[in-house]
């Protein structure tokens, strides 16, 4: 599957911004969903993830009750809904597809999302 991210851009703290991430193929509900981001000199860290069928969802501590991952198979679109943004949310984000535990076989190129305080 290959995976197409859009949707960063520059927003003012406590603004919103939402993510796509399209993806090709006709498998795309067969995949957990998830979005990653990594700020400058940190390392790479989950954000949010989704089930197949959308029923399940996870949220990093830091963006949870900001954040809601979602996603709609008949598109074959996975989105960040990112709300009350703070500074710190600044990185590049990625979408990544899995159909196998715990390994994220499958990576977007990524979106900037900068966030001015």
């Amino acid at each position: 599957v290959q995976l197409q991210a859009s949707g960063g851009g520059l927003v003012q703290a406590g603004g919103s911004l939402r993510l796509s991430c399209a993806a090709s193929g006709r498998t795309f509900s067969s995949y957990v969903m998830a979005w990653f981001r990594q700020a400058p000199g940190k390392e790479r860290e989950s954000v949010a993830r989704i089930t197949q069928n959308g029923g399940e969802t996870y949220y990093a501590d830091s963006v949870k009750g900001r954040f809601t991952i979602s996603r709609d198979n008949a598109k074959n679109t996975v989105y960040l809904q990112m709300k009350s943004l703070k500074y710190e949310d600044t990185a590049v984000y990625y979408c990544a597809a899995r159909n196998t535990p715990l390994t994220y076989r499958y990576w977007g190129q990524g979106t900037l999302v900068t966030v001015s305080s």
